[in-house]
């Protein structure tokens, strides 16, 4: 199966009837790391219950959550979008996922590499500026 390089988030969900419509549920954690925005609109691909409950069973070891996608020690080139609270360049790669880059200012293209990572963010410490 192909997967876009557009894809913001991945999980499984329910779907549930709500009378004249049917809802299936964001989890939290995909709103609080900024994969998706309430009141915004998405397209949905939708991947039958069979598939995912029979590539289970071929892997026991497949953990609940999704993983972060950069692991400590990772060089990555990131984009930064948007500055934090504390005043540290963010940069966003798949799923939405959270890199935060301290020094860095929005527009700049670094190459980092990644320092710690978090179930929901990462902290990256800038190589190369400006590539």
């Amino acid at each position: 199966m192909e997967i876009s390089d557009k894809l913001l988030c991945l999980f499984s969900a329910d779907v549930s009837d709500d009378g004249d419509r049917y809802v299936v549920e964001v989890p939290k954690r995909e709103i609080e790391t900024g994969a998706v925005e309430p009141g915004e609109t998405y397209r949905v691909a939708l991947i039958s219950s069979e598939v995912q409950q029979s590539e289970q069973r071929d892997d026991d070891n497949v953990p609940s959550e999704p993983q972060p996608p950069v692991e400590a020690g990772e060089i990555r080139y990131v984009e930064i979008e948007d500055i934090g609270k504390q005043g540290d360049g963010i940069a966003r790669v798949e799923r939405g996922y959270v890199i935060i880059v301290p020094g860095a200012d929005v527009g700049e293209r670094v190459k980092i590499e990644v320092t710690e990572v978090k179930s929901n963010f990462a902290v990256g410490e800038i190589i190369d500026e400006d590539l």
